[in-house]
């Protein structure tokens, strides 16, 4: 499975630390999940005498009042949830403001009653990484009048964390100070000394996706790194719903670092890049209608990327590119959002778009625009959900980029993806993903790579590297009811992976053939903090490859899903 390479947070154990309870599992009280919650999200009932949505619909109902109600980490209604350090944390923490809340709304005082609109108002504030869920629902309906709750609930969101973690052999560690619910106003605040991979490196980011309260978002991040340093600015007004009109947005990028290519999970070649990016769009729509949606998006692009060898260098550098170019784009989306629980998180609502969604793009580098080539850049993307049956969803996803230069193409890449969930029973999902991946003339700075940090869990970072690569990874989940502590869902998997490279990178040796691994892992999903959603803690064995590799691999990562 895909996912992002981090750490344990120590943010959770601080924040147990502030808020430990020592009652045992049981129900929840408002929007705290029952650890004996059913695969379908818990709604709150709608209060007796309330018309069903058609109904208010029909009537033309108007919104009368939004009555905002944020709960904080701990609901000290609920017993179980009431002790002294609970009591404490709720204290510590700043909630969220009724008027953050209220500004990611699509709707409002004097507008239409729309349960689209109620719907899609949820899902943006579940997206949000401070907020655990969100509940929209009419409480009362008077002289073709509707009265709107909107109920949330915090997690901690103030991280200070010590930071640890291992996947394919390779360890990860820092420290961060993060807080993302800054005064309770949305925007993220965070500091940072990270011991990666590929680099050291020191960060600073704030990020504020509702800019004085409108729709405009920035985002900035200064990196000091051990091979360099990272700038970054981003100013964008996104298609933040699927009725919004009007897009646009600018970034720029100064990135200078040393990148390297593997071979068995060995470093073979080094080399230093200066990546400097620039981007401005404008986008406009004609907003939903009959459940689609289409955007149009135009452009200007710069991408400047210099590489210059190492002074112990063997081998030349990769050559130099710049592209810069005029785009446009469009998007075809169709609304078919579902909500769902105990998929790819354990006890949290999430959603799915099971409509289509269909993305094209084309752009002109020329000489004549400041490139150093003349090429076509080309993309396009298509995804889709299927409900097979009540207890079966198949999400596929495909999408092919690259540049057409003198009617040849270069540096072309098609993906392929696959993710089958079959509910076996309240508390037991069968997943299976497949993955492809496959390139043509790939640029000289680039490899397509398979290994511990990309779904052969059994496997050395970065372990074989080819002109693409397949993987298939099927995985019995499980969802126990236990809440230790009243901090963490409690989650398990028995997975096993396949794949393998074809083709010869320049730089690498000849594939190893068909690669196996299995192993275990245990779950923690994340219910009171922000600092990631699922903990991993993997124990993977490798059934093939180089004889000299571990025949056990331990990997501990935080990850957006199970």
């Amino acid at each position: 499975m895909a996912g992002e390479p981090a750490a344990t947070p120590a943010a959770l154990a601080i924040a147990g630390l502030m808020a430990v309870s020592l009652a045992a599992p049981g129900g929840h009280a408002g929007l705290l999940p029952s650890v004996n919650a059913r695969t379908a999200p818990q709604r709150l009932p709608r209060p007796p005498g309330v018309p069903s949505d058609a109904e208010l619909e029909a009537a033309g109902a108007r919104i009368d009042r939004v009555l905002i109600e944020p709960g904080d980490v701990f609901d000290r209604a609920n017993p179980q949830d009431d002790s002294t350090l609970s009591r404490l944390a709720n204290r510590l923490h700043i909630m969220t403001r009724p008027s953050t809340i209220e500004s990611q709304l699509l709707f409002s005082p004097g507008a239409p009653y729309s349960p689209q609109a109620l719907a899609e108002s949820e899902r943006i504030l579940r997206s949000t990484r401070y907020l655990y869920d969100a509940q929209i629902r009419p409480i009362a309906a008077h002289d073709g009048k509707v009265d709107i709750e909107v109920r949330t609930r915090d997690v901690w969101t103030l991280t200070p964390s010590i930071r640890f973690g291992r996947s394919g052999g390779r360890n990860t560690s820092g420290f961060e100070l993060e807080e993302l619910n800054l005064l309770g106003l949305g925007s993220e605040l965070s500091v940072a000394a990270k011991s990666g991979i590929d680099r050291d490196s020191t960060s600073f980011i704030y990020r504020d996706r509702q800019l004085f309260g409108s729709w405009w978002g920035v985002s900035t991040q200064f990196d000091e790194n051990s091979d360099g340093h990272d700038r970054m600015f981003d100013l964008d007004h996104p298609f933040y719903a699927l009725d919004t009109r009007r897009a646009g947005g600018f970034s720029v990028e100064d990135d200078i670092r040393t990148d390297s290519q593997y071979d068995l999970g060995r470093t073979v070649r080094s080399f230093h890049t200066a990546a400097r990016t620039a981007s401005v769009y404008g986008g406009w729509s004609g907003g939903l209608q009959d459940g689609w949606v289409g955007r149009w998006r135009i452009g200007m692009s710069y991408d400047d990327e210099r590489f210059d060898a190492l002074p112990d260098a063997t081998s030349p550098a990769p050559p130099d590119r710049r592209l810069v170019y005029p785009w446009i784009s469009y998007e075809r989306v169709q609304d078919g959002f579902v909500t769902a629980r105990n998929r790819d998180q354990i006890e949290r609502t999430e959603d799915f778009n099971l409509g289509w969604r269909f993305q094209a793009s084309l752009g002109w580098a020329a000489p004549a625009f400041g490139a150093d080539r003349g090429a076509l850049i080309l993309g396009a993307g298509l995804a889709k959900g299927l409900d097979a049956s009540p207890r079966q969803t198949v999400l596929f996803e495909a999408g092919v980029r690259g540049r057409l230069e003198h009617g040849e193409v270069v540096n072309g890449r098609l993906n392929a993806s696959t993710r089958y969930y079959f509910r076996r029973s309240e508390r037991r999902l069968l997943f299976a993903t497949a993955e492809l991946e496959a390139g043509r003339r790939i640029d000289a700075d680039q490899q397509i790579l398979l290994g511990g940090d990309n779904g052969l869990r059994g496997y050395p970072l970065r372990y074989q590297a080819g002109e693409g690569r397949w993987l298939v990874t099927v995985e019995q989940r499980w969802f126990s009811n236990w809440y230790p502590f009243r901090l963490f869902n409690v989650g398990g998997a028995a997975f096993a992976d396949v794949g393998r490279s074809w083709g010869r990178d320049p730089v690498a040796s000849p594939s190893l053939g068909v690669l196996k691994d299995i192993g275990v892992g245990l779950r923690l999903g994340n219910a009171r903090s922000a600092s990631g959603n699922v903990l991993h803690i993997d124990l993977a064995f490798p059934l093939d490859g180089d004889p000299s590799i571990s025949g056990m691999q331990v990997l501990v990562t935080t990850r957006h899903s199970f």
